[in-house]
């Protein structure tokens, strides 16, 4: 039994904030709660909800988790009144409530937040960041991809330098969106459904499909967005379903039930 669907969104249900073929009518046909869970740290959830709404997809702001919102939450919750210092590309600071965010040349960090890149992970800045690190601030990071797609073609992604970070100064981040589970946990409470009875869709095997499968969820991989078949080929861990695109889930989820 299928009782709720949480979704991914870049690479799923749209592309570049273009709804993908088939994608809103099978979103509209689902009998089911969902909730659409995703990484992107460049947009605020009011923003998402806007763009999907305006694209046809029938969706509401509270149906709509990020990485940048829950981060927010664990550092409310686990380091209250931290200095923050955020690495990220694209104005999401209403989603950061409650954060103490520190200036870019602040001498003093407690936290070192890595989000999204761009061009504003420039050496200066990494190097600060790892300058920080160095002296005892914690690094937290709102996801772990190391790649996305766009309309251009893939493009580095804000986990390709956590990783430098990492190495470099001998620390491990806690990583808050996908794939941590506690990132599934927290939506699915939203909709009141245990993992047993979800099914988590998206286009990223690691970060989206097997870590929900960890989770307790049925996971579904979708062949758009930054699905390459090379990736599914070569890892030891396979998802529960495989379909060509999000427009193929209603028929899946029939099947399921």
């Amino acid at each position: 039994m299928v009782a709720a669907v949480l979704i991914d969104i870049d690479g799923v249900l749209t592309l570049s904030w273009k709804p993908l073929p088939g994608a809103v009518e099978a979103l509209n046909r689902l009998r089911v709660p969902y909730a659409l869970v995703t990484n992107t740290t460049s947009r605020t959830r009011a923003w998402i909800a806007g763009a999907l709404a305006d694209g046809g997809f029938r969706v509401r702001l509270r149906d709509v988790f990020t990485a940048p919102a829950v981060t927010s939450g664990y550092l409310v919750e686990h380091h209250p009144g931290a200095r923050c210092l955020l690495l990220n590309s694209g104005d999401i600071l209403e989603d950061l409530t409650g954060l103490t965010l520190a200036p870019p040349d602040a001498s003093t960090v407690d936290v070192v937040l890595v989000g999204g890149a761009g061009p504003e992970f420039d050496y200066a800045t990494l190097n600060a960041a790892y300058h920080h690190l160095q002296r005892g601030a914690t690094l937290v990071a709102m996801a772990r991809n190391l790649y996305w797609r766009t309309e251009d073609g893939l493009r580095l992604d804000g986990g390709a330098f956590l990783v430098g970070l990492e190495q470099a100064a001998g620390v491990e981040a806690t990583v808050v969106g996908k794939p941590a589970p506690e990132f599934f946990e927290t939506a699915l409470l939203g909709l009141r459904t245990p993992a047993a009875d979800a099914v988590m869709v998206g286009d990223d095997l690691d970060t989206d499909v097997l870590a929900a499968q960890r989770a307790g969820l049925t996971g579904v991989l979708v062949r758009t967005g930054k699905f390459q078949q090379r990736r599914l080929d070569a890892s030891d861990d396979q998802p529960d379903h495989v379909i060509d695109s999000f427009a193929d889930l209603p028929a899946l989820l029939d099947e399921l039930t």
